[in-house]
């Protein structure tokens, strides 16, 4: 391996084979780091403040973390790891994917920071394996895997907007000291002049018939995960219908 090629960080050794026993952990060093982001932020979890957390000298955490990409590549497979998929799957895809994706929001709630940290590229740490295995493994005897990764796809994506838009809502509020009914309260004079103008019908339509928008974000967030969960269900009909063709 040569020195500019990359080295995941889970391919480093944790400890040399050979020497003293390392002082501390990348567990320790990355529940420091998420104790830090869930209370500040994660730009306040830098490896200077980590060390004064668990009382260790900066430079000496890059022996354990050679980067900070590596840090949040650590924080982010631990928070997978929060994510309850024991048993999975049970053989009852529905219930297994709707527990998911609702073990999935939990955490992004939790720990909202995660929305600036996620990335399109995986890394594939312990954790994420798990996942993969277990939850893909909910649509594996139903879809060819090219189905079951486009799905998954479209499941983590309507977790992941839906609880981008609660953890900018939470943020919104505590910026401004607003909450959200206030907010509507605030908007209703503009509102009602829209309404009158008829130029705006479908708004008018939203505004005035539709129900969603005064649910609950609880009871939101299941009825969007209903339909998700039925366009899935259409896929594993289609494709139950076409082994039986074939068959």
């Amino acid at each position: 391996m040569t020195d500019t090629e990359h080295v995941n960080i889970w391919m480093r050794p944790e400890r040399p084979a050979r020497g003293p026993k390392p002082a501390y952990s990348r567990a320790r060093i990355t529940e420091a780091a998420i104790r830090i982001a869930d209370a500040e932020g994660l730009e306040a979890a830098t490896m200077r403040r980590i060390a004064a957390d668990i009382g260790a000298g900066a430079m000496s955490l890059y022996r354990y973390v050679p980067s900070r990409d590596d840090l949040i590549q650590l924080m982010a497979d631990r928070l997978m790891g929060e994510i309850d998929i024991e048993g999975m799957p049970t053989g009852d895809w529905r219930a297994d994917l709707a527990r998911y994706a609702g073990e999935l929001r939990a955490m992004w709630l939790r720990h909202p920071w995660i929305a600036t940290a996620h990335r399109a590229l995986p890394g594939f740490g312990p954790n994420q394996l798990r996942l993969i295995e277990a939850v893909m493994g909910v649509l594996d005897p139903h879809l060819p895997i090219d189905e079951n990764l486009s799905l998954m796809a479209v499941l983590n994506g309507y977790v992941e907007g839906a609880a981008r838009d609660e953890v900018s809502w939470t943020e919104e509020v505590r910026r401004s000291g607003v909450s959200e009914e206030e907010w509507l309260a605030r908007s209703y004079p503009y509102v009602r002049q829209l309404l009158e103008s008829g130029e705006y019908p479908i708004f008018g339509r939203i505004a005035v018939e539709a129900r969603r928008p005064r649910l609950g974000r609880d009871e939101q967030f299941r009825q969007g995960l209903e339909r998700v969960l039925d366009c899935v269900g259409a896929a594993v009909s289609a494709e139950a219908a076409e082994r039986r063709d074939a068959g």
